[in-house]
């Protein structure tokens, strides 16, 4: 038997990624323990998990915070009898804890970011536009260097799935960077025409901060409802877990759509699928994107349009998006 301690922090989109490999290596070894060092905020997510997979979480703001904060998880992560480490994510965080424990003569198995390729993919001229290996991928080699097979099996978080009489939508208009976003009046226009021609029910997904534009938006069509900042992140997977199609940016909803095995239908500007950054076992046709020179600009969506007219989002017609969601519809 083996204490297998992974690592992977940082956004609930990345976290989300991790699931599917994680849960199938444990799934797959019952004899062995696993131990996953996350956020304290994200535990909610880790719903139905193995019973061999205990979550680590912990607020790396407080007594975790820099370099005294790391010793200090260190010491802790020193007292459950780890074996090996499969980091997931290679950090300063992260590194201090495989020094300590390489020291120790334990294995680890770092993940390989890629950082050159992407580079190359996103660069401003001769872009190697092609498909790089998916952070699914990548963490599977993690859990392969430490001797796991680590195929994946995950299909859900949840055993069943919530079907309702009535057809439902969700729909994710924001993300985390504003050139993963498409614009908030064509987004509207997604909801008219969706809200005219179709009986369903549309439910609009996004943070506290959100709350406000998405409730207004809801109050000018029938079977609409905001749920953002109402309801907990476990409320919300529910509700997802009901859906019959997601519509997101690149962003976590689409992750989290994913992990409850829903077609998602996503809308890509600055960014690119073949950054390895789509969502679990989606369908690569239902990413909607323009065929331009300059795309992708960003791994992450962090940056400024080199153009100064977003035309890579703006020039994506509500008419399109809405085709695509009828389309799986059928």
């Amino acid at each position: 038997m083996a204490r297998t301690l992974a690592i992977r922090l940082s956004s609930l989109g990345d976290v989300a990624m991790a699931i599917p490999v994680v849960y199938s290596v444990a799934n797959r070894y019952p004899v062995d323990e696993f131990i996953l060092l996350t956020k304290k905020p994200l535990l909610p997510l880790f719903i139905n998990k193995p019973p061999n997979l205990e979550i680590f979480p912990i607020h790396t703001k407080g007594k975790y915070k820099g370099i005294t904060g790391i010793w200090k998880l260190i010491r802790k992560l020193d007292k459950r009898g780890i074996d090996q480490i499969a980091d997931l994510h290679q950090v300063l965080r992260s590194i201090g804890i495989d020094w300590y424990f390489r020291l120790k003569g334990k294995k680890i198995a770092v993940i390989d970011k890629d950082k050159k390729d992407k580079k190359a993919l996103t660069r401003r001229k001769k872009k190697k536009v092609t498909p790089l290996k998916s952070s699914f991928e990548r963490y599977q080699r993690v859990f392969e260097e430490l001797g796991y097979n680590a195929s994946l099996n995950f299909v859900s978080l949840f055993a069943t799935k919530d079907k309702r009489e009535e057809t439902r939508i969700g729909i994710a208009p924001f993300a985390k960077h504003q050139c993963k976003i498409y614009p908030f009046e064509k987004m509207e226009e997604v909801v008219r025409l969706l809200n005219e021609n179709l009986s369903t029910k549309i439910f609009l997904f996004g943070g506290k901060e959100e709350y406000r534009s998405l409730e207004n938006l809801a109050k000018k069509y029938e079977r609409v409802e905001a749920i953002a900042g109402h309801l907990t992140f476990f409320e919300e997977l529910l509700i997802m877990n009901s859906l019959d199609i997601m519509l997101s940016m690149d962003s976590a909803n689409m992750h989290l759509a994913s992990l409850v095995n829903i077609p998602v239908v996503s809308i890509w500007g600055a960014t690119h699928p073949y950054a390895g950054f789509y969502g679990y076992n989606q369908d690569l046709g239902n990413a909607i994107q323009l065929d331009m020179d300059c795309r992708p600009c960003s791994v992450f969506g962090n940056k400024s349009c080199w153009r100064g007219n977003f035309s890579c989002m703006r020039d994506i017609t509500p008419e399109q998006i809405v085709e695509k969601i009828m389309i799986n519809l059928r």
